[in-house]
C-alpha cells in the first residue's frame, strides 16, 4: 500500500497539482504552490521506511547534498545554464535510493531559487529535478551504477527531462494553456541551451561521479544508512 501512494504522488498527484494550479491561478500563488509540492516530497522518502524512522545521519547527510546543490548553483551564477546541480542529484541518488533522489531534486530547486528568485517556474523546476533524482535512483546498488558511460548517460537523460519539463511552463506562459506545436517549436529552438546543459551535466560527473559515490557509500557502510 506504501508503495502505491509513492507513485501516486509522485506521478499523479505532484504533476496535477502543478499543472492544475498554474492554469487555474496563472502566476498568482506560487509559492503556496511550491510549498505544497516541497511537502508532497517528503511523504515518498518517509514512506520509504517499512518499520522505522529514517536515521538522524541519513537526514544530515541528505541537507548537507541539498546544501551543496544551493551553493554550487549560486557560485556559477555567473555561467547560464553551466550547473553541478544535476549531477550532484543523478549521484546522491545512485547511492541513495529514488525517493531520497526525489526528495533532494525537489528541495534544491526551492531553496536555490530563493537566490536566484521564485516564481511560477519554481514548481516545474523542482518537478524536473526531483524526477531526475528518481530515475537515477532506481539504479541504486546496482552494478551498472558504478558505470561511468551509463552515468554519463544519466547525465545526457537528465538535460532533455530538465528542459523537457520546464518548457510545458513557458508554452503555458505564453498560450494560458498547453499548444503542442508551440512547445515542440519552443524545444526545437532551445537547443542550444539543451547542449550546454548535457555538457555541463557530463563535465560535473566525470569530475565528481567516482569520488562523491566512494564518499557516500563509505558513509553507508559506516553508518548503516540508506539500506534496502
Amino acid at each position: 500500500m506504501k508503495k502505491q501512494i509513492k507513485y501516486l504522488i509522485i506521478f499523479l498527484i505532484i504533476p496535477v497539482i502543478i499543472i492544475s494550479s498554474y492554469l487555474l491561478f496563472r502566476n498568482k500563488q506560487f509559492g503556496l504552490l511550491s510549498l505544497i509540492v516541497a511537502l508532497l516530497a517528503l511523504v515518498p522518502f518517509i514512506l520509504s521506511y517499512e518499520n522505522r524512522k529514517p536515521k538522524a545521519e541519513e537526514l544530515v547527510l541528505i541537507a548537507v547534498i541539498i546544501a551543496v546543490n544551493v551553493v554550487s548553483r549560486i557560485i556559477f551564477a555567473s555561467v547560464p545554464h553551466f550547473k553541478p546541480v544535476t549531477a550532484i542529484i543523478i549521484i546522491a541518488a545512485l547511492a541513495f535510493g529514488k525517493e531520497s533522489g526525489f526528495m533532494i531534486g525537489m528541495l534544491s530547486a526551492v531553496l536555490s531559487n530563493f537566490y536566484f528568485g521564485q516564481g511560477p517556474w519554481t514548481p516545474f523546476q523542482m518537478f524536473s529535478w526531483g524526477m531526475i533524482g528518481y530515475i537515477a535512483g532506481i539504479f541504486k546498488d546496482k552494478q551498472i551504477s558504478k558505470n561511468i558511460a551509463f552515468i554519463l548517460l544519466l547525465g545526457v537523460l537528465g538535460a532533455v527531462l530538465f528542459t523537457s519539463v520546464v518548457e510545458v511552463w513557458t508554452v503555458l506562459q505564453i498560450d494560458q494553456g498547453f499548444n503542442l506545436s508551440r512547445y515542440l517549436a519552443i524545444l526545437i529552438t532551445s537547443m542550444p541551451i539543451l547542449i550546454i546543459y548535457i555538457v555541463s551535466n557530463c563535465v560535473f560527473i566525470v569530475i565528481f561521479a567516482k569520488p562523491l559515490l566512494e564518499i557516500f557509500n563509505r558513509a553507508k557502510n559506516k553508518y548503516g544508512i540508506f539500506i534496502g
